[in-house]
């Protein structure tokens, strides 16, 4: 039986000091890292399954973004939720584990943030794992986003308010659920989990926080395609075709950059890992990091 490690370290960033990340970790000491980055509203909690297929092969790394799962969630007024910070934070703490090289497997939020990591120190990562992790316009499900979008260009109580019911159980769950074919595949705790961390104090305006900086990230998108041109790191782009937050078209876009990038879509949604695991490990098995 693979043993994950549930581990803690603290980092500081901009003058703050004492943040606490948490991360899960497996595999041999001495293997090729797996950076594992999480989406929105989950944790490193989304790869408990992940985790330990893969550990035989990589030292598999998840951490929790800071204001997610374990990691410290500092205040809005204690702490700048940006991504730009996210990725920051995520830097010191691979610097204070020792981790220098790594692949990233990125889901959702965890695609920013590991498009700032790549851009940051380019020769740092050394391969991409997307699933249903964004890095294309043409990713964007006009109906989910538009409203994010009218946060971040108006900036007014009410385009803030208009978000909210994201945060809610119905939204959780749905994506979770929605677009899988057999939604009794999806086990409940998973949304469990990440509602009853979404009901701590403050986490309404952290989350509306990020949402309201998501533009941000389009911004970067043609130094990440201009990255994964120069570098041409191996990319497996796995997604579930039927995710209505980033449509399968955001996967197929990768063969402009990345022609080398193996693309599989899955009859899956979001939350590909809840309903696909052993399609997702067989995809990484013929997936394979530059050494």
């Amino acid at each position: 039986m693979v043993t994950v490690h549930h581990r803690t370290v603290s980092v500081s960033v901009d003058g703050l000091d004492g943040l606490d990340v948490f991360w899960r970790e497996a595999g041999p000491a001495d293997a090729p890292v797996l950076l594992l980055l999480h989406g929105y509203p989950a944790s490193s909690h989304m790869f408990r399954h992940l985790i330990p297929a893969l550990a035989g092969r990589f030292r598999v790394i998840a951490p929790d973004l800071v204001g997610f799962g374990r990691s410290s969630a500092p205040s809005v007024e204690d702490f700048d939720y940006t991504f730009a910070a996210l990725a920051e934070v995520t830097a010191r703490f691979l610097a204070a584990i020792g981790v220098e090289r790594y692949a990233i497997y990125v889901q959702d939020y965890g695609a920013p943030v590991g498009w700032r990591l790549a851009l940051a120190d380019p020769s740092a990562v050394t391969g991409v794992i997307s699933q249903n992790g964004n890095a294309y316009e043409e990713g964007f499900v006009p109906s989910f986003w538009d409203p994010i979008w009218a946060d971040a260009a108006e900036r007014t109580d009410a385009t803030r308010d208009a978000l909210r019911p994201a945060l809610g159980r119905a939204a959780v769950e749905w994506q979770y659920t929605h677009g899988v074919p057999d939604p009794t595949a999806v086990d409940p705790d998973a949304w469990e989990h990440d509602l009853a961390l979404l009901d701590r104090p403050g986490q309404d305006d952290v989350q509306l926080a990020l949402f309201r900086d998501y533009a941000t990230n389009r911004e970067l998108y043609p130094a990440v395609h201009a990255w994964l041109r120069e570098s041409r790191v191996p990319l497996l782009a796995i997604w579930g075709r039927n995710d209505e937050i980033f449509a399968a078209a955001g996967a197929e876009a990768f063969r402009r950059d990345a022609p080398q990038a193996r693309i599989e879509l899955v009859d899956g949604g979001h939350f590909l890992l809840e309903s696909h695991l052993d399609r997702v490990v067989a995809a990484i098995g013929e997936w394979s990091p530059v050494a």
